[in-house]
């Protein structure tokens, strides 16, 4: 199979938030906002594996557009935990840069895929 960018790259960051999930549950005792960015990155890459396998250009773009969605929800939990000093700036950056890499390939596939929709 051949690769795909968004797939791996979703992939790649979910792996990212599993161990960002670990280590906020393990060193610093926090379980509800682990939970919450855990469960929204790894829904990016679902969606896109899903999208993938759409049955429609139609199906495929809703499904693009719910990843697109849960990065945005991703960005918000890596602000939160970011400001309320569970994880520190270099962590932030390192992992909301990829985050926002995601958010921008997610973005031009949707624009992308409507402007074709509509020839």
């Amino acid at each position: 199979m051949k690769d795909n960018i968004v797939k791996d790259k979703s992939f790649n960051f979910a792996i990212r938030i599993v161990k960002l999930y670990k280590y906020l549950t393990e060193n610093k005792s926090e379980f509800v906002l682990s939970k919450q960015i855990l469960r929204s990155s790894t829904s990016i890459g679902a969606n896109i594996n899903e999208a993938l396998q759409g049955q429609s250009k139609k199906d495929f773009l809703m499904k693009m557009n719910i990843s697109l969605k849960e990065c945005s929800e991703t960005k918000y939990w890596l602000e939160l935990l970011h400001a309320t000093e569970y994880i520190d700036n270099k962590m932030m950056q390192s992992i909301y840069d990829k985050c926002i890499g995601l958010e921008k390939i997610l973005t031009s596939i949707v624009k992308t895929t409507k402007t074709n929709l509509k020839k």
